[in-house]
């Protein structure tokens, strides 16, 4: 394989590298059978890949290498040449059956759905039966050294905090040098084909979702992340459409690369339309802390449109966060809002009011949280006291 040194280095907060290789165009073949090419070819090119990144870059710590041809994203390969890391991942084959699903597969064989299309070069979750699936086995381990933090071991190695505190059955997020921990090193954006850096702007691709029994527009957005009124303009649906059974939706998934902080105490200043809704869907649990006490917190968001309306998980939360507040109040604060690891700056308010869905937290409807650029419900204005929360919280503005 010759790279023909068309690279791109990517440097982390930790100070290594992700490197992207650029495949040439006379590569395509290459490319186009590479999720058909046995155990041995793989773990060549895999190794070749690594003599590269030896010879080209010895005084770096490259921990990941994105394998690109065009904008399509070929391999991830976690680098076992860095000095932390040790174990390669390997893999099996698996044979599909009548009734499997990527999701049912990576469920049996503790990995993800993101791993399977990215070692089997899967441009979708369709899957048929007899199909020949490789199977991530084993993996790599990683060895914590100062300044680590879950967030960034995930980042490093493509996967999420929430699946490495599974794979190494942490109840916390807190790690200690010299710890090692089981990594499985693929990356989550995988479907998408693009790359996570600071400077990035944010992408999107489409999937198929093939309609199962059960399933409307509003059960489909919300499995996938995305707003209801989004999915029916992609497929010219509107609120009477009918979906039927074996149907197939295309469904859009956004890329939302992480955007640098000014410290770790404050949040990505992200833009709640084009960026902040996807990363906090509905339905998905977080953490907040109130960025002057640092007390936290834990809500979920249950439904909104212009901003986000949550409910605190249980009457505990509902506790802290009066205690915060003193009491229920329209006052707005800044706060980090941390989803699976990531935290964004945002503002928010704490009178319950209108539509609830958790019965049990001791909170008697919903409260309000605005991302940058987010408005109102009733008039769809942007609210400036919450704007200028949001600003604190990110860094940006002190007052």
């Amino acid at each position: 394989m010759n790279f023909n040194n068309n690279y791109r280095l990517i440097k982390q907060d930790n100070g290594e590298y992700t490197l992207i290789l650029y495949l040439d165009s006379i590569d395509t073949e290459f490319a186009d059978e590479y999720g058909q090419i046995n155990i041995k070819k793989k773990n060549q090119f895999y190794d070749a890949i690594r003599d590269y990144i030896n010879t080209q870059f010895p005084k770096l710590k490259i921990n990941l290498c994105k394998v690109m041809l065009g904008t399509m994203l070929i391999a991830s390969v976690p680098l076992m040449n860095n000095t932390n890391v040790s174990a390669a991942t390997t893999s099996t084959t698996y044979k599909v059956v009548s009734g499997d699903t990527l999701w049912k597969i990576s469920k049996k064989y503790d990995t993800t759905v993101d791993a399977l299309k990215s070692l089997n070069n899967l441009k979708s979750d369709v899957i048929y039966v007899n199909q020949d699936l490789l199977i991530p086995r084993g993996g790599a381990t990683y060895k914590v050294v100062a300044g680590d933090t879950l967030y960034k071991i995930s980042k490093a190695y493509g996967t999420t905090v929430n699946n490495l505190k599974k794979l190494n059955n942490l109840s916390s997020d807190v790690i200690y040098i010299g710890q090692t921990l089981k990594i499985n090193g693929v990356s989550s954006n995988t479907t998408t084909g693009t790359i996570d850096t600071p400077s990035a702007t944010p992408t999107v691709s489409y999937i198929t979702h093939s309609v199962q029994s059960g399933e409307n527009i509003w059960t489909i957005s919300i499995k996938y992340g995305i707003p209801q009124t989004e999915l029916m303009k992609v497929n010219n649906y509107n609120e009477n459409t009918m979906l039927s059974i074996g149907q197939r939706v295309k469904v859009p998934v956004h890329n939302i690369p992480v955007k640098s902080t000014v410290s770790t105490k404050h949040g990505e200043y992200l833009d709640w339309f084009l960026e902040a809704q996807y990363v906090f869907p509905i339905n998905e649990t977080a953490k907040i802390t109130d960025f002057h006490t640092g007390k936290t917190f834990n809500i979920k968001r249950t439904i909104g449109a212009n901003h986000a309306d949550c409910e605190p998980l249980t009457a505990n939360d509902t506790a802290i966060a009066k205690g915060i507040w003193g009491g229920y109040s329209w006052v707005v604060r800044p706060v980090i809002v941390e989803i699976d690891g990531r935290k964004v700056a945002a503002s928010m308010s704490f009178m319950p009011h209108s539509i609830q869905y958790i019965t049990n937290n001791n909170f008697t409807g919903h409260f309000d949280i605005h991302f940058l650029n987010s408005t109102r419900h009733k008039d769809g204005l942007i609210n400036d006291e919450h704007q200028k929360q949001i600003k604190i919280a990110a860094g940006i503005s002190s007052i």
